[in-house]
């Protein structure tokens, strides 16, 4: 599968289901696919009269209650207030750990990335983060990362936070915290347990037959292509778009 509308529209409902029960979702400012999942869930949960779901979209006028952008959202989580965020990187290895800086020895990097930013801090105090990376491959997928712009896990500190999962266009993994290491849980359409092992640069534990990730439902698709369609446009204008025009 490529990135068409289908597996877009199957990966933005993978992270609702991923989110289920949380309060309060907080979403970077490029990522309109989490942000997506985050206002599918809010969706279900008013239609189904469950609790109500907190969106904070960094640089979103509707959909963020914040207005110090990044600083409250660190102080949100410094206190507790913040139940599910989303990373990636770069690079992100079979223990979690994400590179946000570069390819190569740092410094000398032969590619350089954005930089970690607040990644560290939010991936330690956040108790459940998704990793998330549409490429799936072994250079995104390594046995260890070059740079560790954020630790999965720091024995010698206590922590609340870490990774609860990793989404790929390919795959979902879930995240042991215990053993540091991730198991599959589930294939997305189109690709088989060999492919994953294949095309992952890192070891993982899996079952004898991964079972086939689902594909959203009738209602689930109807909420996608209107009202998620339409609350995402004010924040991410090209990927609504690129979603309509896939119709």
């Amino acid at each position: 599968m490529g990135a068409t509308r289908e597996v877009r529209e199957l990966l933005i409902a993978a992270i609702a289901d991923l989110l289920d029960g949380v309060r309060h979702v907080a979403v970077g400012a490029s990522s309109p696919i989490p942000a997506a999942g985050a206002m599918l869930l809010r969706a279900r949960n008013e239609i189904s009269g469950k609790a109500p779901v907190r969106i904070s979209i960094l640089g979103s006028a509707r959909h963020n209650f914040f207005t110090s952008g990044a600083v409250e959202l660190f102080d949100c989580a410094a206190q507790g207030r913040v139940d599910a965020f989303f990373l990636g990187g770069g690079q992100i290895d079979g223990h979690g750990n994400i590179n946000l800086v570069g390819a190569g020895d740092y410094p000398a990097s032969q590619v350089r990335w954005p930089g970690s930013f607040g990644s560290a801090y939010l991936y330690h105090l956040v108790p459940r983060v998704i990793l998330f990376r549409e490429e799936h491959s072994p250079r995104a997928l390594v046995p260890k990362v070059d740079f560790v712009s954020a630790a999965a896990s720091t024995p010698e500190v206590p922590r609340r936070g870490g990774p609860a999962a990793l989404l790929t266009n390919m795959a979902l993994f879930d995240f042991d915290k215990e053993r540091a290491r991730f198991r599959l849980r589930s294939v997305h359409p189109g690709f088989s347990a060999a492919d994953i092992r294949d095309r992952t640069g890192f070891e993982y534990d899996a079952p004898p037959a991964p079972p086939v990730t689902p594909y959203p439902d009738t209602a689930t698709l109807s909420l996608l292509r209107g009202r998620i369609l339409d609350e995402i446009t004010e924040t991410y204008p090209a990927f609504a778009r690129s979603m309509g025009e896939a119709a």
